[in-house]
């Protein structure tokens, strides 16, 4: 059964929205969205904040292994990459915060770029061991540049508006807007400022998969070899992938360096963030954009409901009652995973596309 009509034109096949369910989707999606910070408290707004951040990291990890199929554990090293540049300019230039994220991909973006050419030798879990080797360096090079990260300390994230007068302090922007009966505290600036950059992020990502460079991403791929005998460059694909992807991690550390307004550098916990995204992009489904949004949105949403749901389960799993609090959401995503994978290996999207079948079909069965 297709998943959407039958197209015999080449224009039809390049539409962005191409059938209902699309546009039904963004006309609840997008006022939902523009609502959301005014109908939740703090926590979920934090929660909502999270999403967005998550959503960008998560389309940059599905450039490179759902689109070009390149196995990486190293995308936490694009994303503090992207984090720490985006600190260190608002605190040593007094950079706005704004203009400090896209330099802050473009940084992780030239770090990606020369791990590219590894991927031309390397595929598999050795180019997954290169990648891991460049998140430890990374890590060591934050640790070690203490003039400007800070060392083990961390560094506090400014968020100037405008260049100050003198760099320095912590910006303005945490100063609440009042635009008459609407109330702007800095939890929802930031929201609708990282609403903005998720929207552009998945745009940009569903027009790669219609260019030439995207088909060429995903030949590779499904098979290089075969790929290149049709005339497409496999090591112009891979290289380009890792640039996007790094760049789109590296906005995504932005984002995240303003939403926990501190960052310190854990190898621990930077690892389990490049798992954790890994993770994310399966759980959604690989090579699509949907898979990102989506994946990320429910990884994020299960964090806060771990705690609920383990406090009701303490009494009857006594041994939980010794984890922590992000040991609790890693250990019920981890779960979530796991038992959606064995009845649906194409995760959410699979549902997606069992559900549109269904009413594609109704009233008949098939």
């Amino acid at each position: 059964m297709p998943t959407k009509p039958l197209q015999t034109r080449y224009e039809d096949d390049q539409k962005l929205f191409p059938d209902m369910w699309h546009k039904v989707g963004l006309a609840i999606a997008i006022p939902l969205a523009l609502a959301y910070p005014f109908l939740v408290n703090s926590q979920w707004l934090t929660v909502g904040n999270q999403a967005w951040v998550y959503i960008v990291g998560a389309i940059g990890m599905m450039i490179l292994t759902g689109f070009c199929g390149q196995f990486s554990v190293g995308h936490a090293a694009f994303i503090y990459l992207g984090g720490y540049t985006t600190a260190i300019l608002g605190e040593q230039l007094g950079m706005p915060f704004w203009m400090a994220i896209p330099f802050g991909g473009l940084v992780a973006a030239a770090v990606g770029l020369s791990v590219g050419p590894f991927a031309l030798r390397l595929e598999g879990y050795y180019l997954a061991i290169v990648t891991l080797g460049l998140l430890f360096l990374v890590n060591h090079t934050l640790m070690s540049a203490e003039p400007l990260t800070h060392g083990a300390m961390g560094i506090a994230v400014p968020m100037h508006t405008w260049f100050p007068d003198e760099p320095g302090g912590l910006g303005n922007f945490s100063e609440t807007l009042n635009l008459g009966p609407i109330e702007l505290t800095v939890e929802r600036k930031l929201y609708f400022f990282f609403l903005l950059i998720a929207l552009v992020s998945a745009y940009g990502a569903k027009n790669l998969m219609r260019t030439n460079t995207g088909r060429a991403m995903m030949a590779v791929r499904d098979h290089d070899i075969a790929a290149e005998v049709m005339g497409i460059n496999p090591a112009r694909a891979k290289i380009t992938s890792f640039g996007l992807s790094s760049f789109v991690a590296g906005i995504a550390g932005g984002m995240y360096a303003c939403q926990q307004q501190y960052l310190t550098i854990d190898q621990g916990m930077s690892f389990m963030m490049s798992i954790q995204y890994i993770a994310i992009i399966v759980l959604g489904g690989i090579g699509t954009v949907f898979g990102a949004v989506w994946g990320a949105i429910v990884y994020v949403v299960l964090n806060p409901l771990a705690e609920e749901l383990f406090e009701v389960a303490k009494p009857l799993l006594p041994m939980l009652s010794g984890l922590s609090s992000h040991q609790q959401a890693t250990l019920l995503f981890s779960v979530v995973v796991v038992v959606l994978l064995i009845f649906e290996p194409l995760g959410l999207l699979g549902f997606w596309l069992r559900t549109k079948r269904y009413f594609m079909a109704w009233p008949f069965k098939y």
